[in-house]
């Protein structure tokens, strides 16, 4: 994998180039990987488990069985077609019927018809860090951990969004999950997880985001040497749409997220239960369902496709910003968009906020106030201290911050007035911190356990207090006074 160097290589580098790394993952990581998003990949854990010129022979090599995974219409136009082949020791199909398991009672999926369990919200909210659970609650894994904020839409019709958090203190032994509604982007913020996937395995830190398919099977495990307390993250499911790349328009053929960065797991056949009995379960509408099996899903000896499990790193984003005047969209910071049916209004934008420099001149530097059409969901991966201040501002790494479409809102504390006079230098700025944004199209349905059984929501007077914060110095201006009063209108 070659050599990092030590001294400068930590989770909050200011830049992924500052660590002088020569590999293309953090040295906690110990897998190899694949690189470049939307290619066609392919890779065998023994060599020449590929059958070469086609995809089904009437024998597979070594004995292995095919079976193809489609992520898209069979007949989707070339360019979107999503699908796989996998050479594996035994199909996926032997298991047991499927029975019911016990449900998720905090995962909600279906938003369409709101009752006493999903509530509007046309203003702001903001959360403390979630929870994570202590061996005094239980075994709970990834399964049991995910908890429902809101969403919009319902995964049957294939249109719509849910936003999660999972907050967990136990691997999955003999455990499998598959998201049969939709795709999981996992943003990890506390803890490292290794997550075994049918295509091989992705080691996730926080820093770093992943996408696993709907359909595809996996297990997320926790590496307890770098989780003492546990694990924690959130989850952007997207229901009828995939994520993609944001176009580059004048920017040209490089920047934001690069597709070299993004990386592929290799075939890494499990063979220290593979005879043992397994559980997998499944999401299907919002409910659990499970089958057992008397071997292990993860028996992928090769495959070759484009609808594979990823990951990505977001100190490697590259920031564009202004270098003359005005505070810039945050589009120009999204790392990855999911589209809606309104091809003008993405169902989805994942963007960051990390260390840059900011050299903006004769401007009001930080965000402007603003009432946009899109919804804000703020969560802060990690930061030297909690944020105080504006309701724009998340709190301490672990929680959130939310506004709706619409409502006014932006940095209201005693930095941001103290921003109209300081001297306009060239800074750094997000030192140490880095901070996700999803702006969706749609406003959020908010579930009761975002809104009050979790326990961390912050209480709406303390959000509301910043704003006498802000002075109305128009009406102490001495020059726009005497206007006013020379129109009779003092």
């Amino acid at each position: 994998m070659g050599s990092v160097s030590p001294a400068v290589f930590n989770t909050r580098t200011f830049h992924w180039t500052d660590s002088k790394s020569t590999t293309i993952t953090r040295p906690e990581d110990p897998y190899q990987y694949l690189q470049g998003f939307g290619n066609d990949h392919q890779s065998e854990f023994i060599p020449g488990a590929l059958p070469i010129g086609q995809n089904s022979p009437q024998l597979c090599p070594y004995g292995l069985y095919a079976e193809q995974i489609t992520g898209t219409s069979f007949a989707a136009s070339r360019s979107h077609s999503m699908r796989n082949f996998l050479y594996r020791r035994r199909p996926a199909c032997v298991h047991s019927s499927y029975g019911k398991t016990e449900d998720n009672p905090t995962l909600e999926a279906s938003f369409l018809n709101p009752s006493t369990g999903l509530h509007t919200v046309p203003s702001q909210l903001s959360w403390s860090p979630f929870k994570i659970p202590t061996e005094a609650d239980g075994v709970v894994d990834f399964t049991t951990g995910i908890h429902t904020l809101g969403g919009s839409g319902q995964p049957n019709l294939h249109e719509g969004i849910a936003y999660h958090i999972f907050a967990i203190n136990s691997s999955m032994p003999n455990k499998a999950f598959v998201n049969m509604d939709g795709d999981f982007l996992i943003v990890a913020q506390e803890g490292h997880l290794d997550i075994t996937t049918e295509f091989g395995r992705i080691y996730l830190q926080p820093s770093e985001i992943c996408v696993i398919q709907q359909g595809l099977r996996f297990q997320v495990d926790i590496i307890e040497e770098h989780s003492p307390s546990g694990a924690r993250g959130y989850i952007v499911e997207t229901w009828g749409t995939k994520w993609e790349l944001p176009e580059l328009g004048p920017l040209g053929g490089y920047g934001l997220a690069n597709q070299r960065d993004f990386l592929f797991p290799t075939a890494d056949i499990d063979t220290s239960s593979s005879l043992s009995p397994w559980q997998i379960v499944s999401k299907q509408g919002g409910t659990y369902y499970k089958i057992l099996q008397s071997h292990t899903p993860f028996d992928v000896v090769a495959w070759h496709g484009n609808y594979i499990p990823y990951k990505y790193d977001l100190s490697k984003f590259v920031y564009h910003n202004t270098v003359s005047v005005d505070h810039t969209d945050p589009c120009i910071n999204t790392v990855l968009t999911a589209k809606s049916r309104d091809l003008q209004a993405p169902l989805c934008d994942f963007l960051i906020f990390g260390p840059h420099w900011d050299v903006a001149q004769n401007t009001f530097r930080p965000p402007y106030f603003h009432r946009n059409c899109a919804s804000e969901f703020l969560a802060r991966i990690y930061a030297p201290e909690a944020a105080a201040g504006g309701r724009s501002e998340v709190f301490a790494p672990g929680g959130a911050s939310y506004e709706a479409g619409f409502t006014p809102h932006g940095n209201a504390d005693q930095r941001t007035i103290g921003a109209m006079h300081i001297d306009l230098k060239p800074m750094r700025i997000g030192e140490n911190q880095l901070t996700f944004m999803l702006e969706s199209c749609r406003s959020l349905l908010f579930t009761n356990w975002a809104l009050k059984d979790c326990g961390v929501l912050v209480a709406e007077d303390i959000s509301e207090s910043v704003w006498d914060t802000v002075p109305d110095r128009f009406g102490q201006n001495e020059e726009a006074l005497q206007f006013l009063k020379a129109m009779g209108r003092a």
